[in-house]
């Protein structure tokens, strides 16, 4: 196979080879940095994952190349796909090998605000979360006046920005002017692994690196903010961050509570097993041959540091699955002395109220201060809908289910509540 050097003409060959499912072909691109992190089998499971939502690949937009340092030059390719748009993002070195390959949602969206947002309530800066080579960036949304108000840091799952960006939804921009504008303090930050894009990846990466320094970083500065109670900070996790935030306030005595969106409990491998096969049931041709090899490796009793990660699920590193099953959240929250909010979509069939809700049901069954909430008509990223929820419907502009943002606002201390909330404390009710 002929080698190209030049990073554009590279940038065209490896999403030619994406668009005719020569994995195997774009593997041999790889520099021994990416090879050792990603096989072809991870770049299929994700780019099957990402069309699955978009749609097929119909036009490309110009490609733009930035210089990085002497070593390295960034190609991104706009994707314009059937229901929505996506980015190639590439690392490339002078011999036209890969160091970097990612997909993702355009780094500017078409977000409107929702209606339950009034931005007159509060301000927006920017903040850094200093933590070393960990450190990231991210938002503050602060309500207007007053004093003593509870603050929420939010938690994503996966490599997602501040906003949690999928199409042209931005779900934690959403939590954020809804909180804020009912009186409540919040944080949000780029995830590491969106910033620091090999760190996912390397050995010896585990849960813990990948959300504590962040998510205790940004707790004290809510803490340290004039106007915030201290003692009166949450944390608000969604899918994997909802059993991270459960994992954060246990090492963290400060936190006064956790509110988990559509966390699971099911193990990941086996969760992605019943995604995948969900998703091939919607369209047959996204269906990964290769996937139940990988999750049987990943699942594998005699699972060691020493297997390479390009081996596993999603090509992270052996010391994540292996820290992932020792850590039980449904165990871990269950001995939390602090107030938990369980919110669960009806139409979640990423983690799904049949499997993971009832693993929060019946292990915090009888416990003091948990709230449990279904919204029947809502996916995993909490948009309302109806029918059974599809990838492709992420790519519909979309806002949180105002009801979301009022349950959490009502559950919090000291948080302003809505007219209906209002009304009935009036009746006595």
């Amino acid at each position: 196979m002929t080698r190209h050097t030049d990073p554009e003409t590279v940038a065209k060959t490896v999403l030619a080879m994406l668009r005719e499912g020569r994995f195997d072909d774009l593997e041999e691109l790889f520099a021994p940095v990416l090879a050792a992190a990603v096989s072809a089998d991870t770049v299929r499971t994700g780019w099957v994952g990402e069309i699955a939502k978009t749609g097929q690949v119909r036009a490309l937009g110009e490609v733009v190349i930035t210089p990085v340092d002497d070593q390295l030059t960034r190609a991104v390719v706009p994707l314009h796909c059937e229901n929505g748009e996506l980015e190639l993002r590439l690392a490339v070195d002078a011999g036209g090998r890969l160091h970097g390959l990612r997909l993702a949602p355009p780094a500017e969206s078409a977000w409107t605000p929702p209606r339950y947002a009034t931005p007159r309530r509060f301000t927006e800066q920017d903040i850094t979360l200093e933590c070393g080579p960990l450190t990231v960036p991210g938002t503050l949304t602060m309500p207007r006046g007053g004093r003593d108000r509870p603050g929420v840091v939010l938690i994503a799952s996966g490599p997602s920005d501040r906003d949690v960006t999928v199409g042209p939804n931005k779900p934690f921009k959403d939590l954020a002017w809804g909180l804020a504008s009912r009186g409540v303090a919040v944080v949000r930050f780029d995830k590491v692994t969106h910033v620091h894009t090999s760190m996912e990846h390397e050995p010896g990466c585990t849960m813990v690196e990948e959300y504590l320094p962040n998510v205790l970083a940004a707790v004290r500065l809510l803490q340290q903010q004039p106007g915030v109670d201290p003692a009166r900070v949450f944390v608000a996790g969604h899918s994997g961050g909802g059993k991270a935030a459960v994992r954060v306030a246990a090492a963290e005595p400060s936190i006064a509570g956790v509110v988990m969106l559509a966390a699971d409990t099911i193990p990941l491998p086996r969760a992605a097993a019943r995604i995948f096969s969900y998703i091939a049931d919607i369209d047959p041709a996204t269906a990964l041959a290769h996937s139940t090899e990988t999750i049987a490796r990943t699942e594998d009793p005699a699972l060691t540091l020493e297997t390479p990660g390009a081996e596993l699920l999603f090509g992270w590193p052996a010391s994540y699955w292996l820290d992932l099953r020792e850590f039980d959240q449904v165990a871990t929250a269950a001995s939390l002395d602090r107030p938990i909010l369980v919110l669960q979509g009806g139409r979640d069939y990423q983690v799904t109220e049949v499997d993971d809700l009832a693993g929060w049901r019946a292990g915090l069954a009888g416990k003091p201060g948990v709230t449990i909430k279904v919204f029947a008509a809502d996916d995993h990223m909490f948009f309302p809908g109806s029918g059974p929820s599809v990838p492709a419907d992420y790519q519909l502009p979309q806002h949180v289910d105002p009801e979301v943002i009022a349950a959490i606002a009502e559950w919090l201390p000291g948080a302003r509540r809505g007219p209906m909330s209002r009304l009935l404390a009036h009746l006595g009710r």
